[in-house]
């Protein structure tokens, strides 16, 4: 589909549970669709030595993110392990005034605020192909040790119901190549 400079772009909310290969979905849809962009979050958290600033994250202070949050300046954000994650609105928003599609790769909960906000918001849950699968990915990873692992499981399984309850498309990464198109045909309609 050809834009014109004056068409709105769509924002696009992509979640789904840790393991559902959300981001290798996002990376390929992003490769196929032109004018599309995946939104870089701000945070508080120590930048590594391999991210860089504007790239992998916008890394503020605690006291410039909570003067954004007053502001209203968010889109949705959140406070994880002590660190302040969240969505910069006016940058997204420009984007969408260019006429770009912009991907917002973010947990259920942010889904649920940027919903609020920006009801016109394409909301995208991926999902595991069965709870065996997702219970596969997440142990398999040998990232965490058992009783981590369950937690990760105990909240994919709420993100889940919470992604059933907020989310109109439902996508089921099964077979990767089938779910990235898939979400393309949903972002193209």
């Amino acid at each position: 589909m050809h834009k014109t400079p004056d068409t709105k772009g769509k924002l696009v909310v992509i979640s789904g549970p840790s393991g559902v290969g959300k981001s290798t979905i996002v990376r390929r849809v992003i490769a196929r669709l032109e004018d599309t962009y995946l939104s870089i979050s701000a945070t508080t958290r120590p930048k590594s030595a391999s991210e860089q600033n504007g790239k992998d994250y916008w890394f503020i202070s605690r006291d410039e993110f909570e003067a954004k949050i007053q502001r209203g300046e968010f889109l949705e954000y959140a406070e994880v392990f002590g660190n302040y994650y969240g969505t910069p609105g006016e940058k997204v928003e420009a984007q969408l005034r260019e006429g770009k599609n912009v991907i917002l790769e973010i947990d259920v909960q942010g889904g649920v605020q940027v919903k609020q906000k920006r009801p016109d918001a394409v909301m995208v849950f991926i999902l595991p192909p069965d709870e065996k699968a997702l219970e596969e990915r997440i142990t398999g990873r040998g990232r965490d040790d058992e009783k981590t692992a369950q937690k990760r499981l105990s909240l994919a399984k709420e993100e889940i119901k919470t992604g059933r309850e907020n989310y109109e498309h439902f996508v089921t990464n099964d077979k990767l190549e089938d779910a990235v198109n898939e979400v393309v045909g949903i972002i193209n309609r």
